[in-house]
């Protein structure tokens, strides 16, 4: 994730260097430099969005797994070696 995120800070920052001799003013380079940064990013970065996407998926995934899993708990219906409690 360090990486991607790094990846379109830098993309972003070498963007916005460039077009500052060409815009003379900052604000409007910044967006320009932001609109050229998410294209850029969307089609060259497509392999580490998708492996920045499948961690936060199997994060959120493992989180609720073990939300259902305390939440289980609590209510009696699961001890915690996972075998059901009641009868």
């Amino acid at each position: 994730m360090v990486k991607y995120t790094l990846a379109r800070v830098g993309i972003f920052v070498v963007l916005a260097l460039a077009l500052m001799p060409l815009v003379h003013q900052l604000l409007l380079a910044m967006l320009i430099s932001a609109v050229l940064t998410a294209v850029i990013a969307y089609f060259g970065l497509r392999k580490w969005r998708n492996e920045v996407a499948a961690t936060l998926e199997r994060s959120i995934t493992a989180r609720r797994e073990e939300k259902n899993k305390l939440r289980s708990a609590l209510a009696g219906d699961d001890d915690f070696t996972g075998t059901s409690t009641k009868r």
